[in-house]
């Protein structure tokens, strides 16, 4: 497994060892040991989640506030987004950065998402299956978002803005500015 540390302190890209032959291929997807022993970081995944969608699908951006603020890791399982993960750390030197990168069941690239940060993909394949593991529960007391197309963050999703298929809650998540506001957790 090799493991990068992108800018963002404490947000890894996890690249797997894959072993392919006639046959297809085998990877050991996660491993507690590995993990922790490359990333320095001692973490307890509890929940996994998955997801379809399809293509323009853009979801984020998303996070948890207080004592259900989550770690993730993330991949694709089939299919390709671009998954972006946005620093909401206030005393980091890169708060209000975030990085973009693409996920594919081809690359089996994952991403790791530390706890204090705002989470999102969009869809760049036909459909794509997306996995992650999360070291907290959900909470839907504590769930908060950031608007996806704020300007301030200019995140650039790879979808043309008449593909782009946006939930109802996402269209009304609040800019970056006005999303940080102290919580009682």
């Amino acid at each position: 497994m090799k493991v990068t540390e992108t800018f963002l302190k404490g947000c890894f890209i996890i690249e797997p060892t894959v072993f392919e032959d006639e046959r297809g291929y085998f990877m050991e997807s996660y491993n507690k040991e590995r993990f922790e022993k490359a990333t320095q970081l001692a973490v307890d995944f509890i929940q996994d989640n998955e997801a379809r969608s399809s293509y323009g699908v853009i979801r984020g951006l998303h996070f948890q506030k207080g004592k259900h603020s989550q770690a993730k890791l993330v991949r694709v399982m089939e299919g390709k987004v671009l998954d972006v993960a946005l620093d909401l750390r206030k005393d980091s030197d890169t708060f209000g950065k975030h990085v973009a990168l693409e996920l594919s069941g081809e690359n089996r690239k994952q991403l790791f998402v530390p706890r204090g940060f705002a989470h999102g993909y969009s869809v760049l394949s036909e459909t794509a299956l997306f996995f992650y593991k999360c070291d907290n529960v959900y909470s839907k007391d504590s769930e908060s978002g950031i608007a996806y197309d704020d300007a301030q963050l200019s995140i650039d999703w790879k979808i043309p803005f008449h593909d782009q298929i946006i939930s109802l809650k996402d269209q009304n998540l609040p800019a970056f500015a006005s999303s940080l506001k102290p919580t009682k957790d």
